[in-house]
């Protein structure tokens, strides 16, 4: 039995996506990010980065006792390796997808949630026009990154679908609020629309569905708090022994 720690966000649905091709067995532990769940000892115990998701395998491949493993990336790598499906371990296939599971984490992931932040702010903080376009010039190169890379290739590392287009595909959902045209990257839309089709795929983005809710429709205070609490963060002290 894996335990998933998560909150239905785009790095947790590349996980639970992962979950639902493989046919595993998991139950998912809810980390309400807005509440502060990321920040209690018990968590930071499994990640000491504060951010869901983490995953914890009750019987892991060595047989020893429960293995927990944060970021997603590493997650996607154990869940696939464990499952022996949909990473390569030949030397160039386990790289190719590797090479791209990577580029989502360093590059996807953190660009793509900087333009939703600052276009999400707009102009409560004074004029956030730099930071818009920057970041929303920076998303439209990412899309070309995967419309250049898929136009000749089925799946991002090749004919394969793997991990690589599990973990990239969350955080297209919202191309349209991200300031982009999806009409604009054909290749990428063929990609996308056949992706978006697998059940599941549809599976794993549900999950958690019931859980998360409009933060734009609560009370104002509440609102302020939720965006200082995440946004307003600094460096932990560390506990005295």
């Amino acid at each position: 039995m894996i335990d998933l720690f998560y909150w239905p966000t785009p790095n947790g649905k590349k996980v639970t996506i992962l979950l639902e091709e493989c046919g595993m067995e998991y139950k998912i532990i809810p980390v309400n990010i807005s509440r502060g769940d990321q920040f209690t000892d018990e968590f930071l115990r499994m990640n000491p980065n504060h951010r869901m998701p983490v995953m914890v395998d009750h019987k892991p491949a060595d047989g020893g006792g429960p293995l927990s493993v944060f970021e997603s990336g590493a997650i996607m790598m154990y869940i696939a390796e464990k499952a022996g499906r949909f990473w390569p371990q030949d030397l160039r296939g386990k790289y190719e997808v590797t090479q791209w599971v990577i580029w989502q984490m360093a590059n996807q992931g953190p660009k793509l949630g900087e333009c939703g932040h600052f276009r999400r702010l707009g102009d409560r903080a004074g004029d956030q026009t730099y930071a818009i376009n920057r970041f929303t010039d920076e998303a439209n190169r990412l899309y070309g990154v995967l419309n250049n890379r898929l136009y000749d290739r089925r799946y991002l590392a090749g004919d394969e679908y793997t991990i690589a287009d599990m973990i990239a595909y969350p955080w297209t959902i919202n191309w349209k609020f991200q300031g982009q045209d999806i009409e604009e990257f054909k290749y990428f839309k063929r990609w996308f629309e056949e992706i978006g089709a697998r059940p599941a795929v549809q599976k794993g983005m549900a999950v958690g569905s019931d859980l998360s809710s409009d933060v734009t429709k609560l009370p104002p205070e509440e609102q302020e708090r939720i965006r200082k609490m995440l946004y307003n963060q600094r460096a932990r002290p560390v506990k005295a022994a």
